[in-house]
C-alpha cells in the first residue's frame, strides 16, 4: 500500500465507505450515523420552512398594508384638517417619486343594519382616487361595481357578512359627534346603499373598512373646504423616510408627515426579532444532530482501532487517516443537507397544497385568518436564507468530524496493535 497516494484518493473514499456500512456488531454506530443524517434533513428542511414562512408572512402583510393604507399622510398639526387640498394634492404629484397624493377624510362611526351594528372606519376618497388604491382596486376578492362608488360605499368582506349586508342593500351609517342641541348632541344618521364588496386578505381591514365618495363625506361631516389628511403613496415603500425628507418643503405649512413604518414600527421589529430568535431556536436542531455525528464516529474511531494500527504499519499517514475519518462524517452531513435542502424547497413550494390537505384530513382550520390577519399560509423564499442554511449545516457537520478524524488520526498502531 503505497504512503504517497494524494490526498483524498480512490482508497480513502473505499475506506470511509466501508466503514460506513457497518457490520451486524457494529450496529449501534449505523443507527447513530442513521439518526444523525435524520436529524440534519430535519433541521435543514425545518429552518427551510420557517424562514420562508416568515419572510413570506412579512411580504405579504406589508403588501397588505400598503394596498390600503397610504405610504405617507400629511396631517394637520392643528386638527382643523388641511385647506387647499387640492393644490397640494396636484403639487405633491409633481414631486419625484411620488407617484399618488389624494385627499382624504378618516373617521370612526357605526355601521348598522337589520341584523346589528358594529364599529367602523370609514375613509373617503374621490372615486377616481379609490380605483389606484390597489388593495381595494384590485382585491383577493370583490362583488360589485367599483365603477357604481360614486353612487354608494364599499365595504370589506368581513364587515358585510357580519352586518348580513349584500350588493344593493342599504347600510346606516351614525356618526356621534353629531349637532349640539338643547337636549344634548344628535347623531349623523345616513343612509347609504352598498354598491362594492371587497376582500383585500387583511381580516384587520376587511372587517372594518367602509370607503365613502369624498363629496359625499364632506357634506356628511360638513367640512366642505377641508380634509382629514393627504394620502401619498411613493416608488419605494421602504424609501418613506428619505423621501419624506424630500417632500416637507411642499407640505411644511400644511402640517406634519407620518408614514406606514412608524405606524406599524413596532409590529415590523417584532416579525424581525421573532424570525432572528426562530432562526437560533431551529439551528439547535442541526447542532444536535452535528453532536450524534461526533459520538457515532468516536465509536466508530474506538471500534475500528486494530484496522487504524494495521493501516499504519502498512505505510497509510496520519493525513490519510484523518480524511477517511473525515470522509465518513462529511458524508453524512452533506447527504443529510441535500435531503434537508430538497425536502424543504418542495414542501415550501407546495405549502398551499399541503394546507388544504391537512385541513381536509383534520376537518378543521390550521390558519386562523382572526389570529394572523392573513387568509392564508404565506411563503417566499429567499436565495440567501437557504444559502445560509446549507452553510450552517455543512460548516457545523464538519466541524463535528474534525474532533472524531483527529483523534483516529493521532492513534499509536503499537498500542492499537498491542493487545491483538
Amino acid at each position: 500500500m503505497s504512503a504517497g497516494a494524494g490526498p483524498f484518493s480512490r482508497l480513502e473514499w473505499l475506506l470511509a465507505g466501508r466503514y460506513l456500512r457497518a457490520r451486524r456488531r457494529e450496529g449501534a454506530i449505523s443507527v447513530i450515523a442513521g439518526f444523525s443524517l435524520v436529524g440534519i434533513m430535519l433541521g435543514v428542511a425545518t429552518l427551510i420552512i420557517v424562514m420562508s414562512v416568515m419572510n413570506g408572512f412579512r411580504a405579504e402583510l406589508v403588501n397588505r398594508i400598503l394596498g390600503a393604507q397610504p405610504h405617507i399622510s400629511v396631517i394637520s398639526t392643528t386638527g382643523e384638517g388641511v385647506r387647499d387640498f387640492q393644490g397640494l394634492a396636484d403639487r405633491l404629484k409633481a414631486q419625484p417619486r411620488v407617484i399618488r397624493a389624494a385627499p382624504t377624510i378618516e373617521r370612526q362611526l357605526m355601521a348598522a343594519s337589520e341584523a346589528g351594528n358594529q364599529g367602523a372606519l370609514l375613509r373617503a376618497l374621490s372615486p377616481e382616487d379609490l380605483r389606484t388604491l390597489p388593495g381595494v382596486a384590485e382585491p383577493e376578492f370583490a362583488i360589485g361595481d367599483i365603477g357604481r362608488f360614486s353612487e354608494g360605499i364599499a365595504i370589506g368582506q368581513g364587515l358585510a357578512d357580519k352586518l348580513r349586508v349584500g350588493i344593493g342593500d342599504e347600510l346606516t351609517l351614525i356618526y356621534p359627534r353629531g349637532l349640539s342641541t338643547p337636549g344634548g348632541t344628535t347623531p349623523r344618521v345616513w343612509r347609504r346603499e352598498v354598491t362594492y364588496i371587497f376582500r383585500i386578505g387583511m381580516s384587520q381591514y376587511d372587517n372594518a373598512f367602509i370607503f365613502m365618495p369624498l363629496a359625499d363625506a364632506q357634506k356628511y361631516f360638513r367640512i366642505r373646504e377641508r380634509v382629514d389628511a393627504i394620502e401619498i403613496m411613493v416608488d419605494d415603500p421602504d424609501a418613506v423616510e428619505e423621501i419624506g425628507k424630500a417632500i416637507m418643503p411642499v407640505t411644511r405649512s400644511y402640517g406634519y408627515l407620518w408614514n406606514w413604518q412608524r405606524s406599524n414600527g413596532a409590529f415590523l421589529a417584532a416579525l424581525k426579532v421573532e424570525r432572528n430568535v426562530m432562526f437560533l431556536i431551529l439551528t439547535l436542531i442541526i447542532l444536535v444532530a452535528a453532536l450524534n455525528i461526533i459520538s457515532g464516529l468516536i465509536m466508530l474511531v474506538k471500534e475500528k482501532g486494530r484496522d487504524i494500527g494495521i493501516l499504519r504499519t502498512m505505510g497509510l499517514t496520519r493525513g490519510a487517516i484523518l480524511r477517511v475519518f473525515f470522509i465518513c462524517g462529511a458524508s453524512i452531513g452533506v447527504v443529510g443537507t441535500a435531503l434537508g435542502l430538497l425536502l424543504g424547497v418542495v414542501f415550501t413550494a407546495n405549502i398551499q397544497e399541503i394546507q388544504g390537505l391537512v385541513e381536509r384530513l383534520s376537518g378543521g382550520s390550521v390558519w386562523d385568518p382572526e389570529v394572523r390577519f392573513l387568509t392564508r399560509v404565506p411563503a417566499e423564499m429567499q436565495t440567501g436564507d437557504v444559502v445560509f442554511t446549507v452553510v450552517i449545516a455543512l460548516g457545523l457537520s464538519f466541524l463535528a468530524t474534525w474532533y472524531p478524524a483527529w483523534r483516529a488520526a493521532r492513534l499509536d498502531p503499537v498500542e492499537a496493535l498491542r493487545y491483538e
